[in-house]
């Protein structure tokens, strides 16, 4: 009887334990959308708006975007800025940047509002736009290269002149619910943060001045927000194996069955021409080569030749997108003999120390007017390149898919590599005499039940 009442207690508190430990996980919040960048840890476009002087009504401000990304940057068509006013705010005027709505300005007799949203959206200017409309970094249609491959053009600026805000530090409310695009989802912005009015210098570097008011926007990027399904993906070969490892199948998708028109084409169909003249707003939406693994971008590591105290690789880059030429591409991979790399041919390289002192990833990117422009799918759609590295006695070997890097990104998208057991493996003796090994095993312990049976 007591052994029988203790079971039930237990059982009791078990299910009440259980119970509990549900509620506390349902009070936390997971998103998957929280991503953190292993290589670049501190990769963020930090958005710093400077009130510059005060107005009537309002105030004057220079809004600065600054990619401080390491490898990731904002391609055609470019960026769009959002926000929601603290209180009944409007835009009176722009330059280098224009609201891609006007809104309701029936209420203003006079002068009109460039904007009376809301909540406005801003794209930048695009290049050609009169000089009377331009400010510093601004016009170039939305586009902001990434912080280590050209930090000279990671930056984007437009200036904006408020009414109905305050006109004082203390009666200026700062904007809320920041959105970047870029031009899909990815980016997720904080909230805007007072920090100390950031100082200018005069050109001839003996004058200060100082914004009379300075608020910080911190946006960061996830691609599991970005978007659902992989962007690229990473082929193997090697001189020493005849398997070519390709993409996983439906690594980025798999073919339409019929039901969705255009999710793929086939280069040899006569309409290619017509169904690839796509100018709509969605453009960079892709539209691939009809492949198994219908990624729009493949990379192709081979493992090319062997010398004495050298090793050499091989790497192409293949764009199956029909819509999209990617200007100012980059590769950033990650392997452990990158400390000795001796040569590259027709690519830049970079070094990045993600883990300090570590040097084992490289950021990779086409040499200016030669091919640092990928053409779509197509003949011309592919660079590559080769690298030449020095052995290391202490770790170089061929072995257990050492010579294979260990992961490889494409414009800041983590690519989608081959499952380990796939790579190609080293012919040599060990595995010969495994086999050999299980074989004698397998003959013996059937001897084995063959003389037991007649004992």
């Amino acid at each position: 009887m007591y052994s029988c009442y203790n079971t039930k207690m237990s059982l009791f508190r078990f299910i009440a334990s259980t119970i509990l430990v549900l509620f506390l996980l349902s009070s936390f919040s997971f998103h998957s959308t929280d991503a953190f960048d292993p290589l670049d840890p501190n990769g963020n476009i930090t958005i710093k708006w400077d009130v510059i002087s005060w107005a009537p009504d309002g105030y004057v401000a220079v809004v600065t975007m600054y990619n401080f990304q390491q490898y990731r940057h904002i391609q055609a068509p470019g960026w769009s800025l959002g926000w929601t006013w603290a209180k009944k705010e409007v835009i009176w005027t722009m330059m280098g940047g224009q609201t891609t709505e006007q809104g309701d300005c029936s209420k203003y007799k006079g002068n009109i509002p460039h904007c009376c949203k809301k909540d406005p959206t801003v794209v930048d200017m695009l290049p050609g736009t009169p000089y009377n409309q331009q400010i510093a970094n601004c016009c170039k249609g939305g586009v902001i290269n990434s912080w280590g491959q050209d930090p000279a053009n990671a930056v984007s600026s437009f200036q904006i002149s408020v009414g109905a805000a305050g006109t004082t530090n203390k009666t200026v409310r700062v904007p809320k619910n920041f959105t970047l695009k870029a031009p899909g989802p990815g980016y997720t912005c904080g909230p805007a943060k007072i920090v100390k009015p950031t100082k200018f210098v005069s050109a001839d570097g003996r004058r200060v001045t100082q914004a009379m008011m300075t608020w910080n926007v911190t946006c960061t990027y996830s691609q599991f927000l970005a978007q659902k399904t992989p962007t690229c993906c990473v082929s193997l070969s090697s001189f020493y194996n005849d398997t070519i490892v390709p993409c996983p199948t439906c690594t980025c998708g798999c073919q339409s069955n019929g039901t969705q028109r255009g999710s793929c084409v086939d280069p040899e169909t006569p309409h290619l021409a017509s169904v690839v003249s796509d100018h709509g707003k969605n453009n960079y939406v892709p539209l691939v080569q009809c492949t198994k693994h219908m990624c729009p971008i493949r990379i192709h590591w081979h493992v090319k030749l062997n010398y004495k105290e050298y090793w050499r690789v091989k790497i192409t880059i293949t764009n199956f997108n029909y819509r999209m030429n990617y200007t100012q591409w980059n590769l950033v991979v990650q392997h452990p003999n990158f400390d000795n790399l001796t040569t590259l041919f027709s690519f830049n390289y970079k070094s990045l120390t993600p883990y300090g002192s570590i040097n084992d990833t490289a950021m990779l990117w086409g040499v200016k007017f030669y091919n640092d422009l990928l053409m779509q799918a197509g003949p011309s759609g592919n660079v590559q390149s080769e690298l030449l590295f020095r052995k290391d006695a202490s770790t170089f070997t061929f072995e257990k898919g050492w010579a294979f890097p260990h992961r490889i990104y494409f414009n800041g998208d983590n690519c989608v590599m081959p499952p380990p057991d796939a790579y190609p493996y080293l012919p040599n003796a060990g595995s010969r005499w495994e086999v050999s090994l299980i074989t004698l095993v397998v003959t013996l312990m059937s001897s084995m039940s063959v003389v037991l049976a007649y004992i």
